[in-house]
């Protein structure tokens, strides 16, 4: 399907962002895990060890939360390989959020049960980051922060369906809508001229999210971010396109022809696609095809059992994709990272975050990974 083909079907006569069907989480805060069922999946149930390490996990979060509610980490921004540290030890707005959502994934709601107090401090501290304009800022944070507190914000608006949230989550939509570029895309800073995939992906769930629960999401914008993922897709036309790597299947940092593509970036397009209403398309099943022939090798770098943000954020994005695929993607890439996942854990309870954040950062994100089957938390329901 050529990319015309396919903003057609982001654009035609479905919304391209359609409002979920997914019903409330129940108050409980000590819910059972659920797991995939129907025709999607054949995974049997969330084991118990695997229970036993979000368990963990979250207690490990819930014990570092400060007083205000946030999460201390390093403020920074990935820098090539690296990442470059602008507030070091800082309340991380971007750390909490997805923190925030560990515990909302797990079943937990604020001001109920176990850790209600934990969810109700880090929305509290969210809510007061969100500026007049809609940016939510704290700390010298950036785009990809203000797109993670924004899914917080849908997460728990979805859940609670409290008026306060909601007028802060239009707000912050708002604001991604109108920071929108040319391109169709968003880079670090907010108004900025160039775009880049790990910054697109980000918007695009937290504006999924939002639409689902009701909050105005322009078309224009829909049609405009489905272009920049669909232009940055390597295709069997463009081989040569990059010179870090040629695959179809693949995803450029930017839409650039000279830009690097990689199993994050990837994982990164295919749920961006999703995001934006594309689920049975050429680019997304050859995205598929290749994340999972990629999975062993991507695991098995030094850097990736050390936790670099590359693994967790490749993950992150690459479980979603998978999840949403089903069967015969979704059983194999969970049950390996899950036992990676496993083997990872700190006696602790913590996941290592060596190049990025630190470690409340991979702790954040592996319990989420963790407890997608939980199937809880509205944007990680089919």
């Amino acid at each position: 399907m050529s990319w015309m083909a396919l903003l057609l079907v982001c654009a035609g006569g479905q919304p391209a962002l359609a409002p979920s069907l997914a019903q409330p989480a129940a108050e409980t805060s000590t819910l059972a895990p659920q797991v995939p069922g129907g025709d999607h999946s054949t995974l049997e149930a969330v084991t118990e060890d695997q229970a036993h390490a979000v368990d963990r996990g979250l207690a490990w979060l819930a014990e570092r939360q400060e007083p205000d509610g946030s999460w201390i980490a390093d403020v920074g921004f990935k820098l090539n390989e690296d990442y470059s540290v602008t507030g070091r030890g800082k309340a991380h707005l971007g750390v909490t959020a997805l923190s925030g959502m560990a515990f909302l994934a797990g079943g937990h709601l604020p001001g109920r049960g176990r850790y209600g107090a934990v969810v109700e401090k880090a929305l509290d501290y969210v809510l007061a980051c969100v500026s007049e304009d809609g940016y939510i800022f704290s700390n010298g944070s950036r785009m990809y922060d203000h797109a993670f507190a924004t899914l917080f914000l849908a997460e728990i608006c979805g859940m609670t369906h409290r008026e306060d949230v909601q007028r802060s989550l239009q707000k912050a939509v708002d604001f991604i809508v109108r920071s929108q570029n040319k391109e169709g895309g968003w880079r670090y800073e907010p108004y900025a001229r160039e775009s880049d995939m790990s910054i697109v992906v980000c918007q695009v769930v937290a504006l999924r999210a939002a639409r689902n629960i009701g909050i105005r999401v322009p078309k224009t914008t829909v049609d405009l971010a489905a272009r920049y993922v669909v232009d940055s897709a390597v295709t069997q036309e463009y081989q040569g396109r990059s010179y870090y790597g040629n695959e179809p299947g693949t995803f450029c940092y930017q839409r650039d022809r000279s830009s690097r593509t990689s199993f994050a970036l990837t994982s990164a397009g295919v749920t961006a696609l999703n995001g934006l209403g594309v689920y049975s398309d050429d680019l997304i099943k050859k995205g598929l095809n290749y994340l999972a022939s990629e999975q062993d090798r991507f695991n098995s770098y030094p850097s990736s059992r050390a936790g670099h943000y590359y693994f967790w954020y490749g993950h992150y994005y690459g479980v979603q994709a998978m999840y949403t695929a089903g069967s015969p993607y979704w059983e194999p890439y969970f049950e390996n990272l899950r036992g990676v996942l496993l083997r990872m854990q700190r006696g602790d309870g913590s996941w290592p975050n060596a190049v990025g954040p630190g470690p409340a950062f991979g702790t954040a994100v592996a319990v989420l990974i963790l407890e997608i089957p939980y199937r809880f938390l509205p944007i990680f329901q089919r």
